[in-house]
């Protein structure tokens, strides 16, 4: 299979030829080792046996060989983490290691941090411009610089394009499947990580596997949402069953967030402003929208119908949720290679929020708004205004990502832009 170049390919340009060790974490399937086998003289897969008993016999010696050295699912022999930290102390020079993983190591299992040590970088599923989805005439960069670039270009992608792209996933090795092979797979992936990945990688023993499933499809059901946990735990109850207790749902969120399945947004903090009273809850998502819509039951043509049960408080539709998702998940993976943070606005009355807040280093800041919509008018930007008055100088730029056709901007400078014409 040819390799396609991912947004994480240009950190690892930049990062590789100034520090020692860089671990890439992410959930399975998501294209980590291939990102790193373009990268690596030395190759040990500790999913292999034999490469499994050599590292354990002799760790100095297997992390000794020819560099870059990829070390994929270190997870599984987390000692691992403290050999590669010492090679880092004794000196070990730029480009040595990488380490990939898809999971964080069992709940227990003692490692040192890394900090200092050892880069961690996140990798999420494809994005539109990751997918080969024409070419984006905006860059998110480019906006965070604060000029107001120019603004255009002209979208092929209809609705009906971003409906299937959501269902299609963003898995490299799932989205070429057919329809219904694809589903299938996604299925089993789901069943995999709630059973197989959680003993193997976690070594927890599911007692109530019904009960899971039930609340990862609640926790789906509230994407793109600031649903309250206790609001999910509630719905988390198939059939006449109760719920699961709260001590349950939280160690439900531990484990699958040690699976890096569940990629909430973080509440945007601001310090030092005049911003207050706002919300410190996460906007929920899960590690990419096909699995919402799996367990959600929904393909394409029932999002573009309107199906699909979603929990009061986020978009009203399943539809708007998942486009959310898809945006969220594409403005992410754009700013973590533009060197910024990506998080959500939403005051504690509701009656202020935006959809994503994009932070660079330096404090510059991008505020973003989702919209299911092909025309925007002022009602969709009052949002942004706001944030505009109350944070000041340090807003760089203002965006509405639509499903429309064209790139431009408002009178107001508020930039419209496609989705599918985002990129880094």
């Amino acid at each position: 299979m040819i390799y396609r170049r991912r947004s994480i390919d240009d950190e690892l340009d930049a990062l590789m030829p100034e520090l020692p060790a860089i671990a890439i974490d992410g959930p399975k399937g998501v294209g980590k080792t291939a990102t790193g086998l373009q990268r690596a003289t030395t190759v040990l897969s500790l999913d292999d046996p034999v490469t499994l008993s050599v590292l354990r016999a002799d760790p100095v010696r297997a992390l000794g060989r020819p560099r870059p050295i990829l070390v994929d699912e270190w997870q599984r022999v987390p000692e691992v983490w403290d050999h590669v930290r010492r090679a880092v102390d004794d000196g070990a020079p730029a480009s040595t290691f990488l380490l990939t993983g898809s999971a964080t190591p069992a709940l227990g299992t003692t490692t040192h941090s890394g900090a200092g040590r050892i880069v961690s970088l996140r990798m999420r599923p494809m994005t539109l411009p990751e997918r080969g989805l024409g070419e984006p005439t905006v860059s998110l960069a480019s906006l965070l610089e604060g000029n107001h670039p120019d603004i255009g270009g002209e979208c092929s992608l209809t609705l009906a394009d971003y409906a299937h792209e959501i269902e299609a996933s963003g898995f490299p090795g799932i989205r070429p499947l057919a329809p219904r092979a694809r589903r299938i797979q996604l299925d089993s992936y789901l069943t995999r990580a709630l059973s197989r990945d959680l003993t193997d990688e976690q070594g927890v023993t599911v007692r109530r596997p019904d009960s899971l499933r039930a609340w990862i499809t609640a926790y789906a059901s509230a994407t793109s949402s600031t649903a309250a946990w206790e609001k999910i735990r509630t719905a988390a109850s198939p059939g006449d069953a109760d719920p699961p207790s709260k001590a349950t749902t939280i160690r439900y969120r531990d484990w699958l967030t040690a699976l890096w399945l569940l990629d909430p947004v973080p509440a945007w903090l601001p310090y030092g402003t005049a911003l207050k009273g706002l919300t410190k809850g996460p906007k929920h998502h899960l590690a990419d929208p096909a699995l919402a819509a799996r367990l959600m039951k929904v393909g394409a043509s029932a999002l573009i119908d309107g199906e699909g049960r979603v929990l009061a408080g986020g978009p009203a539709s399943a539809l708007g949720a998942l486009f959310e998702s898809l945006a969220t998940l594409t403005v992410r993976v754009c700013a973590q290679t533009a060197d910024a943070a990506t998080s959500h606005l939403r005051t504690e009355r509701g009656d202020h929020e935006v959809d994503l807040i994009v932070e660079r280093h330096d404090g510059h800041v991008i505020g973003i708004e989702v919209k299911l919509a092909a025309s925007i008018d002022d009602k969709d930007v009052r949002h942004l205004q706001w944030l505009r008055e109350h944070h000041g100088a340090r807003v760089k730029d203002l965006m509405v990502l639509s499903t429309g056709a064209h790139a431009y901007r408002r009178p107001d400078g508020i930039a419209v832009v496609p989705l599918g014409l985002l990129g880094p």
